[in-house]
C-alpha cells in the first residue's frame, strides 16, 4: 500500500568540492534524496530552513569551517538532533576520536574508497541505530 510507504530521507552534503559531491550523489542518491551546499553559510540557511534527516559535513570548508558549522547546529534547539557526519581528507592517527569529541556522531575519511564505509554509516544513522561517537 502507498500509504505505508516510509518517507525517503534528506541527506545533506556541506562540500566545497564539486568532484566529492558528485561521488556522494552517486553512492548515496538511489536511497536517499541528496541536497548539496558549498559552504556552510549556505548550508546552515537551507537546514533551518527545511532540517534534513541527517547532514555530511566536510571538515575543511572555506570561511566557516565544518567544526564552526556544526558548533551553530549543535547550538540550534531546532536542528541539534540532526546525525552530523564529518566528511574530511584528515585522517591521520587521533583525528577520528577528535572529531568524535567535537560532536559529529561519525567519521568517514576521504577520499571514499570503500563506499561500503560511508553508506553503512548513513544507514545506520538514519535508522536510529547506536552512532559511532556512543558505541565505543
Amino acid at each position: 500500500m502507498l500509504g505505508d510507504e516510509e518517507p525517503v530521507k534528506r541527506v545533506v552534503v556541506i562540500e566545497d568540492n564539486p568532484d566529492n559531491r558528485l561521488l556522494v550523489d552517486a553512492i548515496l542518491s538511489e536511497h536517499y534524496v541528496i541536497e548539496e551546499y558549498e559552504n556552510g553559510l549556505d548550508a546552515l540557511a537551507g537546514i533551518e530552513a527545511s532540517p534534513p534527516d541527517l547532514v555530511l559535513l566536510d571538515v575543511s570548508l572555506p570561511e566557516m569551517d565544518g567544526i564552526e558549522v556544526l558548533r551553530r547546529l549543535r547550538d540550534d534547539e531546532r536542528v541539534c538532533h540532526i546525525p552530523v557526519v564529518a566528511l574530511t581528507a584528515h585522517a591521520m592517527r587521533g583525528d577520528r576520536e577528535r572529531f568524535l569529541s567535537e560532536g559529529f556522531d561519525d567519521y568517514v575519511a576521504k577520499p571514499i574508497v570503500d563506499e561500503d564505509v560511508l553508506v553503512s554509516a548513513v544507514a545506520r544513522l538514519l535508522d536510529g541505530r547506536q552512532p559511532a561517537a556512543s558505541a565505543r
